[in-house]
């Protein structure tokens, strides 16, 4: 099995490749009456669409959705809902250079070790341009978190580039979308600016990224003990993602650092119902949401597609000398952002209609 679909309920299985004519999403278990026009998607698409500064990869696509089936009348019908963006902007004769090379850090010799044969123009499947169907997917699932959980907010950001790292004391969630790296320090950003610039012209090479992305407003009870917890499937989500190399929920990797007593988020009741002292577990105890913000961070290794030469071998194994050339991302982590966030949303949605399937929603009373 190649394992193309994501989700329990609400799954979505990608297909296409990155220079064939098209690629897109097939959605099943939306709910029905879910209100659904193409702007609704392309609104996420855009967030994600190459082309649109120079801190991206050039390669210009407008990446417009449509809509084949599972929607009458601007609402799902409950029925499957095919997303189709077609590809318009490829150049693979780029690719000829390497059409029996190996590009080292890139997922060409796995996928030859596993199928014999590989599509090179691009990568193929595991080029990360297969991500916009997953945006797609998302569109789909924040319209429907709309209908059964109003309130639901998904939002990414970067925390760090390389070695540069924001301050969280200039934190300001409105800066986000003003800067092409979806940073939330306006003085990081611009520092970002100047560093990836001389990257990308001097240096010749990429530079990694850490992510963050938040859900808030997701209800207390969401997840599931044992297999299916929500931070299982998150961590899931977000290590399917092109080039993402480690995850972390709440304190993540930190939390080894700390003692019990600083560990532990206390408990208050307040006037409007339960209170944490912190959320060092990112919303999440036991695999189940505890009302507070669910957190999830993720790191992406540099992207492995470089105009500096490296080592390699041919298929025949014989030594060579790569240089990658055609439109490549300096930082993959920049559109790895609205991708979080889409996988954030399709998680969510699925567990709370587990949930709904489960529970009927009852919860257990406090106070």
């Amino acid at each position: 099995m190649s394992f193309n679909t994501f989700g329990h309920l609400f799954r979505f299985t990608t297909w296409g490749e990155s220079h064939g004519p098209a690629l897109g999403a097939t959605v099943d278990g939306c709910p029905p009456g879910v209100p659904l026009e193409p702007a609704d998607i392309q609104q996420w698409l855009d967030k994600r669409r190459p082309g649109q500064n120079r801190n991206t990869t050039q390669r210009n696509e407008p990446d417009a959705v449509e809509i084949l089936s599972g929607v009458y009348e601007g609402r799902t019908t409950g029925t499957p809902i095919q997303l189709m963006i077609r590809n318009t902007d490829q150049r693979s004769k780029d690719y000829g250079d390497i059409l029996n090379t190996f590009r080292p850090g890139h997922a060409d010799i796995t996928y030859h070790q596993k199928y014999g044969l590989r599509d090179p123009r691009g990568g193929g499947r595991s080029s990360a341009r297969e991500t916009a169907a997953r945006v797609a997917a998302g569109g789909v699932a924040r319209q429907a978190l709309g209908t059964v959980a109003h309130g639901v907010q998904v939002t990414g950001y970067m925390v760090q580039m390389g070695e540069k790292t924001i301050d969280r004391a200039r934190f300001d969630w409105d800066q986000i979308g003003r800067n092409d790296f979806w940073c939330p320090d306006p003085v990081a950003a611009a520092e970002w600016e100047d560093y990836l610039t001389w990257l990308r012209k001097d240096d010749h090479n990429s530079v990694g990224a850490v992510i963050e992305v938040v859900a808030r407003g997701v209800p207390a009870g969401i997840g599931a003990p044992i297999y299916a917890k929500l931070d299982t499937d998150l961590a899931a989500a977000m290590m399917s993602i092109n080039a993402v190399k480690g995850v972390e929920i709440g304190e993540g990797m930190a939390a080894a650092a700390l003692t019990g007593r600083d560990n532990a988020d206390e408990i208050f009741m307040g006037e409007d119902g339960l209170t944490y002292s912190s959320n060092h577990a990112g919303g999440i105890l036991g695999g189940i949401s505890t009302g507070q913000d669910v957190v999830v961070r993720f790191a992406v290794k540099p992207t492995s597609s470089i105009l500096s030469p490296r080592a390699s071998i041919r298929i025949d194994g014989t030594p060579t000398e790569v240089v990658t050339k055609g439109r490549h991302d300096p930082c993959v982590g920049i559109r790895a952002v609205p991708v979080s966030e889409a996988m954030m949303a399709c998680v969510l949605l699925d567990h709370i209609l587990l949930d709904r399937g489960q529970t009927g929603g009852a919860r257990g009373r406090i106070g």
